[in-house]
């Protein structure tokens, strides 16, 4: 490649003809070689072509280490692996630019992407960056037991929550002290999948006993107290209950909440075959809750045969919107429920039989960290 008349070019010629691609292609031509790299990342290429439409993209989160694993899995922790379910195609972005060791992305708002990584001083810190532009920014710094216990949330707003059964963190770029805001969450155990849709946080809670689970909904407000000119989280929680509901959450193994259409959620489960102790799932059911009219539906329900392979695997549940996807251990391969339709993934990063989580990433060269 040292010697290709390519390397002779001007580099406005070379953006010019780059800049006829569309934002998917320039990221896959970014994986070419260094200087393609070098030219597509570059300050004003990147201005040249700001106005790209948006990539609608899930984002895989590396898998936890072992000590053991630690070289398998190495390659995973340098970049963000995302598929494009429009192309059936996985795209990786690389987090070289980052002066942080083991980074972990954990969320996404906005184009913009989340991660826990290791500080010099050994503390992890909260890192918000745009793997497009290689651009970055680190939060105020927190203790790393946030970073095992909290679930890191981001609203359309890109305010950021880390959430836990007895606290919750608050920050706003908008704030004067940049610091963050802390709050007791009174919540009666361990959040389960929290999720944020329009001003309120919603999250699972296991409200039964030692040995069996009972599961109910709990929401909580987001207010913006503009007269202090601080965004602080109303920490009284309201479980959220309707007569018409019944047995809604009992029909349902281990449910999991995930961000759907509008003001919409979706409630992610195995559905139960009886009501006995241990009992088996006859198949994976999604439900819908409309949040103006607070009814249920459901959406759908996984196919038979690819619920064959998830009936005796733990699994992971991520997504948002109309796109739901499933990780199954040693399933080899991601199960994804697109736009009312089922179908697989392969191809996924690794060996495939890792168990993966993810989020939702709308990769945008406009968002600036």
């Amino acid at each position: 490649m040292e010697d290709s008349p390519i390397n002779r070019l001007p580099e406005d010629t070379l953006h010019q003809i780059f800049s006829s691609l569309s934002l998917r292609q320039i990221m896959i031509c970014r994986s070419v070689c260094k200087l393609f790299n070098r030219t597509l990342t570059s300050s004003s290429f990147i201005h040249l072509i700001s106005a790209r439409s948006h990539l609608h993209l899930l984002a895989l989160r590396p898998p936890h280490l072992h000590h053991h694993h630690h070289s398998r899995h190495a390659s995973l922790h340098s970049c963000i692996h995302v598929y494009d379910p429009d192309q059936n195609q996985w795209l990786r972005f690389s987090l070289d630019f980052l002066p942080f060791q083991s980074p972990h992305p954990v969320a996404s708002s906005l184009g913009l992407v989340y991660l826990w990584a290791d500080s010099p001083d050994s503390s992890k810190s909260l890192i918000v960056c745009n793997p497009l532009t290689r651009q970055y920014r680190v939060l105020p710094q927190l203790g790393s037991a946030w970073s095992r216990h909290g679930s890191v949330l981001v609203d359309s707003r890109n305010r950021v929550m880390v959430l836990t059964e007895l606290a919750a963190l608050y920050f706003s770029f908008s704030q004067k002290t940049q610091q963050w805001l802390k709050f007791s969450s009174n919540l009666p155990s361990k959040p389960r999948s929290p999720i944020v849709i329009s001003n309120s946080v919603f999250a699972l809670c296991d409200v039964g006993s030692p040995w069996r689970s009972k599961w109910k909904l709990f929401s909580c407000a987001v207010k913006n107290l503009l007269n202090l000119n601080l965004n602080v989280m109303n920490n009284n929680w309201e479980c959220l209950e309707r007569h018409e509901w019944g047995d809604i959450f009992d029909i349902m193994k281990r449910p999991r909440l995930i961000p759907g259409d509008g003001n919409k959620i979706l409630m992610i489960g195995g559905l139960k075959s009886n009501y006995s102790f241990n009992q088996s799932c006859s198949t994976i059911l999604i439900l819908r809750l409309d949040l103006e009219t607070m009814e249920w539906e459901e959406a759908t329900r996984m196919p038979e045969a690819m619920h064959r392979w998830f009936q005796d695997s733990k699994f992971k549940v991520f997504g948002g919107g109309n796109r739901v996807c499933f990780s199954g251990k040693k399933v080899g391969r991601l199960a994804l429920w697109d736009c009312c339709k089922w179908r697989w993934i392969d191809g996924v990063p690794g060996n495939g039989d890792e168990l993966f989580r993810g989020f939702t990433f709308e990769a945008r060269l406009t968002a600036i960290p």
